[in-house]
């Protein structure tokens, strides 16, 4: 079970933290991502992290402001955003995959939360 928390209402340029809780024993083993999705558009991979935290990736359209990483004793993937902008609205959902070649394809990832809705105002 995946349970995400931190998403909010905020202006252009400000930052949020979202925080995601994994549930079980064997959380280092997943690969975990960050997804979102807009109003009317299709889901879309932000940035994925792998099982140590020693491997990133990221879409384009978030390097440079977004940050993944993971803290495995406590059983938490965080996504930090930095200069967030009104396009970076959506809800985002935190996701778990058992295969260590997991990107970006929705498809490979076998858990997901239930999403936290991140608002930016211009």
């Amino acid at each position: 079970q995946l349970q995400a928390s931190g998403g909010g209402l905020v202006q252009a340029g400000d930052s949020l933290r979202l925080s995601c809780v994994a549930s079980g024993r064997t959380f280092s083993s997943y690969v975990m991502g960050w997804f979102r999705q807009a109003p009317g558009k299709e889901r879309e991979f932000v940035t994925r992290v792998s099982g140590s935290g020693s491997n990133t990736y990221y879409a384009d359209f978030v390097k440079d402001r977004f940050t993944i990483s993971r803290d495995n004793a406590k059983n938490t993937v965080y996504l930090q955003m930095d200069s967030l902008k009104p396009e970076d609205t959506a809800v985002y959902y935190c996701t778990a995959s058992r295969f260590s070649n997991s990107y970006s394809d929705a498809n490979t990832y076998d858990y997901w939360g239930r999403g936290t809705q991140v608002t930016v105002s211009s």
